[in-house]
């Protein structure tokens, strides 16, 4: 593991930060951007460049324009499609990735322990804590937590975004309970060099970091920076099987039921039949196939302290804590 002491940085002022933000996800852009801006520049920072997302371009062209102006750190505003926008235009460079979820569910955000929480996502930035992540791509997209295919994508299909901004995360549930019963699916899952392994599987997901929505821990030996991606084959096929399953990742003692896991620095799964499939919790288009491979060691990610932790979640309830400090600061000056 790599702590934020190896990162580069503009020595002991403030770092050059760039804001990419969607505007849709944004009640109030104005009063939001007073807030941000006041708090780092209580925090000695100066003050950021501002980039609006579009339909066209969720967020990879702002990163970029970012980087190329010379940011050290960028935030992403918005939900999972404007965070993956920033992870794939981020990889491989010496900028980092601060979150600060407007969306409801961010996957990312998930894995931080950071929910909603703006004063949490702004101190976790001005403390500096660093952890250099693996990334996987899929075709020219990169993904920080986790693709998938066949229900796990269903499921967010099948979610309003009506209903996630009334209820939050938990919209999910609604969302998923339309497809349990739906056939499986026909896959061969071939693992790097391996001949390929084939399954009745309801969703086969290829995970970074192995938190799902709510906090819920699906992989708990999934680590952000060890170069490898954990492949969990979901192979329920009546509710009691989904009944089961659930009851085992709540309680995460012992083997999950229904769920195979393979680890692979390259993974490629065919189905029979075209499926819904999605990066982070962002839907892309449907296919028959979904290859995945790990690059390691390729995103600054802003966390928590202390950045060496195997949970990026630690010490983000305190990080809070500071972070409303903060804010508070800015708005008495």
């Amino acid at each position: 593991m790599e702590s934020g002491q190896d990162k580069p940085t503009s020595g002991a002022g403030g770092l050059r930060a760039a804001v990419v933000v969607n505007p849709v996800k944004v009640a109030d852009l104005e009063e939001f951007r007073r807030i941000v801006d006041g708090a780092l520049t209580a925090a000695g920072w100066p003050e950021p460049t501002w980039y609006e997302t579009t339909v066209e371009d969720p967020g990879r062209g702002q990163t970029e324009q970012a980087v190329a102006a010379g940011a050290e750190v960028v935030f992403a505003c918005g939900g999972d499609g404007t965070v993956m926008a920033c992870v794939t235009a981020l990889a491989g460079t010496d900028v980092a990735l601060a979150v600060l979820p407007q969306g409801t569910g961010n996957l990312l955000a998930a894995n931080l322990g950071l929910s909603n929480d703006l004063a949490a996502g702004l101190e976790v930035a001005v403390e500096r804590g660093r952890r250099r992540l693996d990334v996987g791509v899929v075709d020219d997209q990169c993904f920080a937590v986790m693709a998938g295919m066949g229900f796990d994508a269903q499921m967010l299909d099948s979610t309003s975004e009506t209903t996630k901004k009334r209820i939050g995360w938990p919209a999910y549930v609604v969302g998923a309970a339309k497809h349990l019963r739906d056939r499986p699916m026909r896959v061969a899952i071939k693992v790097d060099d391996h001949p390929p392994v084939r399954r009745r599987a309801r969703s086969v997901l290829v995970a970074n970091v192995g938190r799902l929505q709510g906090g819920v821990r699906l992989l708990t030996d999934a680590e952000p920076d060890d170069g490898w991606l954990d492949v969990a084959v979901l192979t329920p096929r009546t509710l009691r099987h989904w009944l089961a399953m659930g009851w085992a990742l709540m309680r995460r003692r012992g083997s999950v039921p229904r769920m195979e896991v393979f680890r692979a620095r390259t993974v490629e799964i065919t189905s029979n039949r075209a499926q819904p499939r999605q990066l982070d919790g962002d839907l892309i288009e449907p296919g028959r196939a979904l290859r995945a491979e790990i690059k390691p060691q390729s995103l600054w990610l802003c966390v928590p302290r202390p950045e060496q932790h195997p949970d990026l979640a630690v010490d983000a309830d305190a990080a809070a804590e500071r972070g409303e400090r903060l804010i508070e600061e800015a708005r008495r000056e």
